[in-house]
């Protein structure tokens, strides 16, 4: 499928949030901490249709990368690319110095995206505080940092 002319990134509104969630669910990644309000989220919309999100939650100059989903159909489009390339672009206007995530299923393709590997305790603790580390994600996730603003 291609959708390079028919697909915008945009930034999510609280209308969004329900779309955000059934996409979540579809591809079976928790919803339960989504935030309220989605501020500092995008979505990828094909012909109107939310296909992707992304989001970042922020704790002071780091952020957590999260809820990063691209529907199985629109996969291989390049829609996971740019909705990555969005969320760094928006945390560096925010003066975020690093991003943090924790994956299970996608370590290699945030290596190719410039995020390393790194080991829990080397998270800021405001960052391992958050719902992601406490309780949603397995300790067995791995958690990878990029740095965005020199």
């Amino acid at each position: 499928m291609q959708t390079d002319n028919q697909t915008n990134i945009v930034k999510a509104s609280d209308n969004h949030r329900p779309l955000v969630i059934a996409l979540l669910q579809a591809e079976k990644l928790p919803v339960e901490n989504l935030p309220t309000s989605l501020d500092n989220f995008f979505v990828a919309r094909h012909n109107n249709k939310v296909v992707g999100a992304i989001g970042l939650e922020l704790y002071g100059d780091y952020a957590l990368l999260r809820s990063m989903v691209v529907s199985t159909a629109y996969r291989n489009n390049n829609i996971a690319s740019r909705l990555v390339e969005q969320v760094e672009a928006y945390g560096r206007s925010l003066g975020i110095t690093s991003i943090y995530l924790l994956t299970e299923t996608a370590p290699g393709y945030f290596e190719k995206k410039g995020y390393q590997k790194i080991n829990r305790d080397e998270v800021p603790a405001a960052v391992q505080l958050s719902s992601e580390f406490g309780h949603v994600c397995p300790v067995s996730a791995i958690v990878m940092k990029k740095n965005v603003n020199p």
